[in-house]
């Protein structure tokens, strides 16, 4: 193990920069030492050398691969385009990598990505910060403890704001929620989903180029079921442009045959807890109650991205010198991909589709 890790990051000005301060965590990290960024962007790039205090900066990440000694690099953009390459470029020189979401485009990516990682036993960590707040563990002990009593099914819903509702919503946002409903319900069994848009299901002439690098995307309607492995659990996703809360709903719910759980996400991470059998409180008289990282009553909430961040970064290390996985693995990240793109082969299909998928392609390029 080296005295301290050597961090290279890599990130895109204009093309989802430095994601959510994936850039400037490893400032409260002691182990680490960030000695490179690479950048195309001239002026992003000098800027993201003095705000890290690398020493060196390069307009292309392969040149920093080829001539820095990196331990990890730090892939901070959130465009998916060039994910799968920084990715397996990191691992050819030997990197761990801690990385922004969504993971890649494609299963077939997710598969490269892992195996290059794999061959050198090396670990990722993806920031769905989600997975490191305070109050999860607090939420799976309240479950396991029957305050909620049997879980029966969980929902979740994007932000559904006016640009990216519907399927760049499931993508850039999605992701987090169906990575956080795996914490809950286990691996995914079967996926049924429907993607629409303007009332109607998704054809090929729908089909166009995603922004942020995500390929091929249509939709701006999306609703999914899943159910999944050795359990009677049914899981719930959508997304409908131009249809967000307020305030906003974009989060999660665990409903059980006592009462839900509610937790929402973004910048803070909110929970809170409602025993109530009939999910119904206007009938009921039963009160949501706030749940923090101490318990139930108590109020708290947490800096979703960057105490996210950091935590994820220290267990990064954790794992890397216990040789074990990350809290919010390549196989995490992976899965997560593979619900998203669940649903775009189950509308393919026009029914069920099992896991894991057959097809590792993207499924709206096979569209007829």
């Amino acid at each position: 193990m080296a005295a301290k890790y050597r961090v290279g990051i890599i990130g895109r000005t204009g093309k989802g920069d430095y994601g959510h301060g994936i850039d400037v965590v490893w400032k409260d990290v002691p182990q680490v030492e960030v000695v490179a960024v690479a950048d195309e962007h001239a002026g992003g790039r000098a800027q993201a050398a003095q705000k890290t205090g690398a020493q060196h900066a390069y307009a292309d990440y392969r040149e920093m691969l080829d001539k820095e000694d990196l331990n990890i690099v730090a892939v901070a953009s959130r465009w998916l385009d060039q994910h799968r390459d920084m990715v397996v470029g990191a691992a050819e020189h030997a990197c761990h990598v801690y990385m922004e979401k969504p993971f890649c485009r494609t299963l077939e990516e997710a598969d490269e990505m892992v195996l290059a990682l794999e061959m050198r036993h090396l670990k990722l960590a993806i920031a769905h910060t989600t997975r490191y707040a305070p109050v999860l563990p607090t939420v799976h002990k309240l479950i396991k403890d029957g305050e909620i009593g049997d879980v029966l099914e969980v929902r979740a819903r994007g932000k559904e704001d006016s640009k990216r509702g519907g399927g760049e919503d499931l993508w850039v946002l999605g992701s987090h929620m169906l990575d956080l409903m795996r914490t809950f319900t286990g691996d995914v069994e079967t996926c049924y989903a429907t993607v629409k848009v303007d009332g109607r299901p998704v054809t090929q002439s729908d089909v166009s180029e995603g922004n942020e690098g995500i390929g091929p995307l249509a939709g701006d309607s999306i609703n999914a079921m899943y159910t999944f492995q050795g359990n009677n659990i049914t899981g719930y996703f959508g997304s409908h442009r131009d249809r967000a809360g307020q305030p906003p709903r974009f989060g999660l719910q665990v409903f059980g045959s006592k009462g839900i759980i509610e937790m929402l996400s973004g910048p803070v991470h909110t929970c809170q807890l409602l025993k109530d059998p009939a999910w119904s409180p206007g009938r009921s008289g039963a009160k949501w109650l706030p749940v923090s990282a101490a318990g139930i009553g108590k109020p708290g909430s947490d800096d979703g991205h960057q105490s996210g961040n950091l935590s994820a970064v220290l267990d990064l290390i954790d794992a890397i010198e216990k040789d074990r996985q990350p809290i919010s693995s390549m196989y995490d990240a992976r899965a997560a991909t593979e619900m998203i793109v669940g649903i775009f082969e189950s509308h393919r299909a026009r029914g069920p589709v099992s896991f894991p998928l057959t097809n590792r392609k993207n499924p709206l390029t096979m569209l007829s």
